[in-house]
């Protein structure tokens, strides 16, 4: 298995070198990136994202700066991943770029569905100090993000949860608690490391060890929460006192003065990145975009729009200390936090999510 912490700790030293400082201005409508008129060119490129706030970031900071560039047009769609792979397995993918979570395009890798990356068609992912672990031979990772523990700053008497050892601590933080559903895979890792289980030592995950340890909190879980806003709902209501959450969708309630905050010691940090369909009609134009939205201002550009974390070390030189704080790549959240090991929910996913269902059930 390959070492996560050797890719952690290069773009640690990358971001090391930058001084992070003064936001730059994003592209204007007319310039490209060195100042020059929009290319001439044509024709369209259809890329599938998940939509919502975070497609409109995509068409901002990336998108449309791109057709001002290179004169290619870019439609966004948002079919489901079954979907997806049924139309590549069909001979007849309605899309051209591949933007959702890295586990997804491993799958995809596995299921024969998408192309093999040519990275010498990438120049602003060489020597850009990207994360091995995503530059996999089918996908490149694009942005970090993360799951991480969010409580209301009024629930405990002026004490604040520092672990996951705290939230199953119900005798020193008492209330309810939520955890992810189904949503995406079950959240064993923040049982064992309540349990005392280390950052370095999660993989591979002792399921037996975990489930003895959500048993500890079972009775405390008021819900398992299913869609990304309904952690900062429960909270906001006081329905419950602490949760799980990816860590962007709470930033606007504290933004907006809800008294909640998050905890990134122990976060579980994945990551979105980009493929190519098996099939695909326009891959030219798929590895510009691709390697557009590579570029460290583009990067920090999205970044500002949308709080997932830069791949790209340098793209923290164009951004603020304000905004690269609420980030998961931010160099003192990567060293408090985890990689999700792919390859061994890949393997051993449906099993654990099985476990979990009858578990959850009680």
């Amino acid at each position: 298995m390959e070492d996560v912490g050797a890719g952690r700790r290069a773009f640690l030293a990358r971001v090391a070198g930058i001084a992070v400082g003064a936001a730059t201005a994003p592209l204007t409508a007319c310039e490209t990136r060195t100042g020059g008129r929009a290319a001439k060119g044509g024709g369209l490129l259809v890329v599938r994202n998940f939509g919502g706030s975070y497609g409109e970031a995509n068409r901002e900071a990336v998108y449309e700066p791109f057709t001002r560039e290179t004169g290619i047009r870019v439609r966004a769609v948002n079919f489901g991943h079954d979907e997806m792979l049924a139309q590549i397995k069909e001979g007849r993918p309605q899309f051209d770029v591949m933007d959702i979570d890295m586990s997804n395009l491993v799958r995809f890798e596995h299921e024969g569905a998408s192309e093999p990356l040519d990275y010498g068609r990438l120049k602003n992912a060489r020597n850009a100090g990207i994360a091995q672990s995503l530059l996999t031979p089918n996908g490149v990772g694009k942005s970090y993000w993360a799951s991480v523990l969010a409580y209301r700053t009024d629930a405990f008497g002026g004490r604040r949860p520092e672990s996951w050892a705290d939230f199953w601590n119900l005798g020193a933080f008492p209330g309810r608690r939520a955890l992810q559903g189904e949503v995406d895979w079950p959240e064993l890792e923040f049982a064992l490391l309540a349990d005392g289980v280390p950052l370095d030592g999660l993989y591979p995950l002792d399921v037996d060890r975990a489930f003895r340890v959500l048993d500890e909190v079972r009775g405390s879980v008021r819900t398992f929460w299913e869609y990304g806003a309904e952690p900062g709902e429960l909270l906001s209501r006081g329905s419950v006192m602490a949760s799980s959450t990816w860590a962007g969708r709470v930033q606007h309630l504290i933004d907006g003065g809800v008294p909640l905050a998050c905890e990134w010691n122990g976060a579980r940090r994945q990551s979105n990145g980009y493929g190519i369909p098996k099939g695909a009609a326009n891959q030219d134009a798929a590895y510009r975009l691709i390697d557009f939205a590579l570029r460290p201002e583009v990067q920090a550009h999205m970044a500002r729009l949308y709080p997932d974390g830069p791949v790209v070390p340098a793209a923290y030189g164009h951004l603020t200390e304000s905004t690269a704080v609420r980030l998961a790549s931010t160099p003192g959240h990567l060293l408090s936090g985890f990689d999700l090991d792919i390859e061994w929910w890949l393997e051993n996913g449906d099993a654990v999510t099985g476990r979990w269902r009858r578990w959850a059930r009680g």
